[in-house]
């Protein structure tokens, strides 16, 4: 069975009245969701859906998101997520893109983008879209954040994200009824697989609408939390909150993943929860999400990496600049209407990731940094997401984040923008002191910016791109 709604449908069939989604004002058991599910099919039947249709489907981590999602898989279409919160624009953009004229809003009563809005949960405008072989037997089509340009469709087909989940499942272990606890979005594939893992195993996902610290720490000791997926910025705000009650003890597991775990931030959380299973995960939308592993029992030996790669998962290293390619039988059918970026993204049946990596020793991947990111200043190449480990280890260091802006003496000027711990005092002069004996002269910033928060990317991650734009914007161009 590859279809992932008929696989959801067949695990609610298990268990019927036992809690399936949590949220904060709503819960549905399994045969609730089994029946919305089914409900949201019909009506796109009646509604003229054909055979790998793409339909729009607005979340924002409501309890009736994933049911609507369930219910496009059901009646073949293909699932395009969309935030609720996203503006007009972005929206109407994306849909014009998918051509899509059939929209899913489960909760129609919220506000959302005039082109998500509905007065019902299934809705029509407009004549079907024309026929697409890239999307025959598609689950989705996921947006990338477009941070370098227009965002890229990226099709993932249901035989292999089952079989995607299939392996994440044997890396991680999902066990039968366990509780999740979710404050990614539902646009984000890490927030897909955690979601789809929980409810194909018989488990209880808790839905948070949006990340806020304190909210969930309550959750996670406040309830019988298994387990919670959450980026490393998400990690970093939680901290201070979780220190200040260090009599509350977690110890359920921390998937982290999205974006590199700083060894510093880890350990702070390995010993203020000793007890709790710490893992990292690497993968990317492209290759259907988790690539490589850094399981809790190894992640003492090996913080700073990536681990391993999964079953199946194979990967390289460029010989030119080191970028870690990966060939996976679970990778993407493509970028929707982009042969040209699709035929770019691969070399021989590799996927190109961008990272920049090493192997070490012991035979687990280090990432070095994004080669889009590598900032050349005076002819030196500069790793941003090096100096961001080096000053993370700083006792006062809650989060840093570096980027290049243009310098016409240098070609880019250095910067570093700091989020100190709570009742830190920071200055420029004694952490680029601090840093000299950490870093070749050469790497070290030219502007420390200091701010109570990291700027982020919809998926909560921290967004380089528009610390650069804050950079640009604030500085005067050099003359």
């Amino acid at each position: 069975m590859s279809n992932l709604g008929e696989r959801l449908i067949e695990a609610c069939g298990r268990l019927r009245t036992a809690p399936a989604i949590v949220g904060a004002t709503e819960t549905l058991d399994h045969r609730g969701f089994a029946d919305r599910a089914s409900e949201t099919a019909e009506s796109l039947r009646k509604a003229g859906i054909e055979a790998d249709e793409p339909v729009v489907l607005a979340v924002s981590n409501r309890v009736r998101d994933l049911a609507g999602l369930c219910g496009i898989w059901l009646a073949g279409g293909v699932a395009v997520p969309v935030h609720r919160a996203s503006i007009e624009a972005t929206t109407a953009a994306l849909v014009g893109r998918t051509g899509a004229r059939l929209r899913v809003n489960m909760h129609p009563d919220l506000a959302a983008p005039a082109s998500l809005a509905t007065d019902a949960p299934v809705a029509s405008r407009g004549a079907p879209p024309r026929s697409r072989p890239l999307l025959a037997g598609a689950a989705f089509i996921l947006f990338t954040s477009g941070s370098t340009g227009e965002p890229k469709g990226v099709v993932l087909a249901h035989d292999r994200f089952a079989r995607k989940l299939d392996m994440i499942d044997a890396a991680v272990g999902f066990g039968a009824g366990e509780r999740t606890l979710l404050p990614l979005q539902l646009t984000f594939v890490f927030g897909q697989w955690v979601s789809l893992l929980t409810l194909l195993r018989g488990g209880a996902l808790e839905l948070c609408e949006k990340f806020e610290a304190p909210v969930v720490l309550e959750r996670l000791i406040g309830t019988p939390v298994r387990r919670v997926a959450l980026v490393p910025t998400m990690l970093r705000a939680l901290l201070p909150v979780a220190e200040a009650r260090a009599e509350a003890r977690y110890r359920g597991a921390i998937m982290a993943g999205g974006e590199p775990l700083p060894a510093a931030l880890g350990r702070r959380y390995r010993a203020l929860w000793p007890t709790a299973a710490l893992g990292d995960i690497y993968g990317l939308t492209e290759t259907g999400s988790c690539d490589f592993f850094l399981r809790p029992e190894e992640y003492d030996e090996a913080a700073g990496s990536i681990g391993r790669p999964g079953p199946g998962i194979e990967f390289r290293l460029s010989p030119g600049d080191g970028e870690l390619q990966i060939r996976t039988p679970t990778a993407m059918r493509g970028y929707l209407d982009a042969p040209e970026l699709t035929a770019a993204a691969f070399d021989d049946g590799w996927f190109r990731t961008g990272d920049l990596a090493r192997s070490r020793a012991d035979g687990r991947v280090e990432l070095v940094g994004r080669a889009k990111d590598l900032i050349i200043r005076g002819g030196n190449k500069i790793s941003p997401l090096e100096l961001e480990r080096v000053f993370a280890e700083h006792p006062d260091v809650a989060g840093a984040l570096a980027a290049g802006a243009p310098d016409a003496t240098r070609g880019e000027a250095l910067h570093l923008l700091i989020v100190p711990r709570e009742g830190a005092r920071l200055d420029q002069a004694r952490l680029i002191d601090w840093a000299r004996e950490r870093l070749d002269r050469f790497k070290l910033p030219d502007r420390i910016h200091f701010a109570t928060e990291l700027p982020l990317g919809r998926s909560g991650k921290a967004d380089r791109a528009t610390l650069r734009k804050l950079i640009q914007a604030e500085t005067p161009p050099s003359k």
